[in-house]
């Protein structure tokens, strides 16, 4: 179904867009051809269809117009990462309610547009091809766009403010001052929903990037030239996670070399701090040091250390170091701390919900003078 509101209003020398309560890929390939002339964008719907059309740009999955060009349907996207989540043409038709002849006539008619082979079949099973998993991860970008941009739109119009807000954070302590934010927002707006996306900074820079979260939680350094920041309150410090027991506990702050022996649990590559471990900068080179792991998220390396398997570098605040758990925390000195900020994209023209997520988070630290 096309979009039942007008999407352009043609002027003598602009397009402008306008409000649209749905998207449908038929129009996108349209949007396309006429976003290279001179364009009026008049509302922030505008800006989600935008964002939209262009992220549906992205490799060959679009209509370009010419002669040769290519173009899918969303439908058939869905259908393809549902056969690459079953590995199955049989247990994937079954979930979309559809008879699996139609199915695989579907993924086959998309092989054909793409010339490219998506699946391996076999009498069993059906695997991704490399070309099905590059395909697979495009397809969920577009189709996470698309169904945050259908979101959205649904809510225009609306008397109060409701919808999603997507935010991307690793782990640090701030999470609290955006948990406070967001229960006083939805005691006013209780239609506002919060979307938590935890994962690396990489992943969360991605993602922003793509238009797939509205806010990232991001420490330095990242590209802080490239977003609209807002400096949030608490500097997380380093440190070491341990056991009570542990004799380094004894002890009230703790150098590197006091650990340097240790089995230790370090963030991975990529991770959301792992930038700020290059454990040179603390004077021991890293063949020198007793790295039992690599963790992406605290809490399972807690465990590790729960259980005895070695000491964990981290961030203070982050894991439960109550008494009942068996777990302390001891700080690095020097000491090495390192600020968290809000960061969206700059020009970043957002939905209602997440406009108000912003001003609350602006008044919360203007009124602290952060």
């Amino acid at each position: 179904m096309l979009a039942p509101k007008s999407i352009f209003n043609f002027g003598a020398n602009s397009i402008i867009f306008t409000l649209s309560a749905k998207i449908d890929c038929r129009i996108l390939h349209l949007s396309v051809m006429v976003v290279h002339e001179q364009v009026m964008i008049n509302s922030y719907s505008s800006i989600c269809f935008l964002r939209c059309v262009m992220l549906y740009r992205h490799g060959r999955t679009f209509y370009n117009g010419k002669k040769g060009g290519i173009f899918i349907d969303i439908r058939v996207l869905r259908y393809f990462l549902a056969v690459a989540q079953e590995e199955s043409f049989s247990r994937a038709a079954e979930s979309l309610f559809m008879s699996q002849p139609t199915l695989s006539r579907q993924i086959r008619d998309l092989e054909t547009e793409l010339d490219v082979q998506l699946l391996e079949r076999t009498n069993r099973n059906v695997r991704l091809t490399q070309e099905g998993m590059r395909l697979r991860r495009r397809a969920q970008e577009i189709i996470d766009l698309m169904d945050k941009t259908q979101e959205e739109f649904s809510h225009q119009g609306a008397e109060e403010i409701a919808g999603d807000i997507y935010i991307g954070c690793g782990e640090t302590q701030n999470m609290r001052e955006i948990a406070q934010v967001a229960i006083a927002l939805r005691q006013e707006y209780p239609g506002i929903h919060f979307q938590l996306f935890s994962a690396n900074a990489d992943a969360i820079v991605e993602r922003l990037d793509r238009g797939l979260l509205d806010f990232g939680l991001l420490f330095e350094p990242f590209n802080i030239i490239r977003y609209d920041t807002l400096r949030l309150p608490f500097e997380d410090t380093f440190g070491f996670l341990m056991r009570a027991d542990h004799p380094l506990a004894e002890k009230t702050e703790l150098r590197f070399e006091d650990v340097a022996k240790e089995p230790m649990l370090i963030p991975s590559q990529g991770s959301s701090i792992s930038a700020h471990v290059p454990t040179e900068t603390f004077g021991i080179e890293p063949e020198h040091m007793d790295i039992v792991g690599h963790y992406n998220l605290l809490f399972n390396a807690a465990v590790m250390v729960e259980q005895g398997m070695g000491i964990a570098l981290c961030f203070d605040h982050l894991a439960d170091t109550t008494e009942h758990t068996g777990l302390t925390f001891r700080p690095l000195i020097p000491k090495r701390s390192f600020p968290m900020y809000l960061a969206w994209k700059k020009h970043q023209v957002f939905s209602p919900a997440a406009d108000q997520f912003l001003q609350r988070m602006k008044q919360r630290y203007a009124s602290r003078g952060t």
